[in-house]
């Protein structure tokens, strides 16, 4: 495919890579924003899947389905082009983007192309074993493509030791872990599974799942704090920490995570202090442009360092959404020659923390600029012992805005 321009062409070209929560909100508030411009959106997928609910979805009984969405049938309702492709590489002085679909051209590149996993921090560098790891014991955290497998690999498990492993955080959703952990507890309970989920975390527990793991669920889970894995041995079923070697006989393995590869072939990730690569993108905290690249925006799972006092914005899917919104104001305010407020994220999470009775907590996350570009955030946890689906409410208001074609 050659350089990609139409001959009637729009008064810019955008292209967004990565048709995650982040992507499919820069596409469809883009084309809402600024419907003169030409908007591209690059994926190596042919369809959304989201995590948003999984846990629970994981345990239940019926069919190993996932709800997922086609791009190009979003990419129809809304009025932008898709095109399925693995990026290759970016030129930001010719603006191209290299796929394998071709090059591409670009005024504006919005960057989420979300995480992979850093199995080398496991001293596993092969990527022969690193594939048949993820084939066989994948916590499913990199892709939701990857959820159906595992539900079926749950529903196989007769019993044993069946190990969950946390990443260091920073890492997608910081509950879901805990959640996950939590269905599975009173999954082996209520199926009266001879099993014991051992649970290998090297953060803090999140306080909501402190009783439940350790105190209600005592017989079925096996919590190991401050347990930090070093490596793992495929053939022996045994992973190595900080405090001991720990056998399993299946298992839900989520190594470190990082920003995604096409960053680091980019030169997009952040140094620390000494040089040391902090594993994400380097992007401003509230206009999430990259300082390297002009024109390039870096949005969702792979954004890094924003604030002394917190670190980063939650990995999470509201937080990508909400980059999404402020890019695309962003970008439409520069074709229209118009200046803008930038627009920080916020971020809602239900996470259910007990089953039998049902109880959740519902997790407020929101910043506030100082005044000398110095972000400060505020996090308020409120239970629920009484939810009526509210999660769900949630996932359904937030979809509408990028799936089911309702405008914010």
């Amino acid at each position: 495919m050659p350089l990609f321009r139409p001959a009637l062409a729009a008064s810019g070209r955008v292209v967004v890579v990565g048709g995650g929560w982040g992507g499919l909100t820069v596409a469809r508030q883009l084309r809402l924003l600024a419907p003169q411009l030409e908007i591209t959106l690059l994926d190596r997928a042919p369809a959304f899947m989201s995590f948003a609910l999984s846990n629970r979805w994981l345990v239940e009984p019926g069919a190993a389905t996932w709800a997922r969405h086609d791009y190009a049938q979003l990419a129809g309702r809304f009025g932008y082009r898709y095109v399925q492709a693995e990026v290759e590489s970016i030129d930001p002085v010719r603006r191209t983007v290299a796929s394998s679909a071709g090059q591409f051209g670009y005024d504006w590149l919005v960057l989420a192309p979300g995480i992979r996993e850093n199995w080398s921090a496991w001293q596993v560098d092969d990527p022969k074993i690193v594939a048949e790891l993820q084939g066989r014991y994948s916590g499913a955290m990199l892709s939701a493509a990857d959820l159906p497998a595992l539900k079926q690999r749950l529903a196989n498990f007769k019993g044993g030791d069946l190990l969950l492993t946390i990443p260091p955080a920073p890492y997608r959703c910081p509950p879901a872990p805990y959640e996950r952990a939590m269905f599975i507890a009173w999954w082996l309970k209520k199926q009266k599974i001879p099993g014991k989920l051992i649970v290998a975390d090297p953060n803090p527990m999140m306080p909501a799942f402190r009783d439940i793991l350790l105190s209600r669920f005592k017989d079925q889970v096996t919590y190991l704090a401050h347990s930090k894995v070093r490596s793992i041995d495929p053939a022996w079923k045994t992973v190595s920490t900080d405090i001991d070697d720990i056998r399993f006989d299946d298992a839900l393995l989520c190594p470190p995570q990082q920003a995604a590869d096409l960053l680091w072939r980019a030169g997009l990730i952040r140094q620390e202090e000494g040089g040391k690569d902090s594993g994400w993108a380097a992007q401003g905290a509230s206009d999430f442009r990259s300082a390297a690249a002009p024109g390039v925006f870096i949005i969702g799972d792979a954004a890094g360092l924003v604030s002394p006092q917190f670190g980063y914005y939650p990995k999470t899917g509201q937080v990508a959404n909400r980059m999404g919104h402020a890019v695309a104001r962003q970008i439409a305010a520069e074709a229209g020659g118009q200046a803008l407020d930038k627009l920080l994220p916020d971020s809602v999470c239900y996470v259910t923390s007990s089953v039998e009775p049902e109880e959740s907590v519902r997790i407020d996350t929101s910043y506030r600029d100082r005044g000398d570009g110095f972000l400060i955030q505020a996090v308020k946890q409120t239970r629920n012992p009484n939810p009526a689906g509210e999660d769900a409410a949630w996932a359904a208001a937030m979809y509408r805005e990028f799936i089911a074609g309702s405008a914010s």
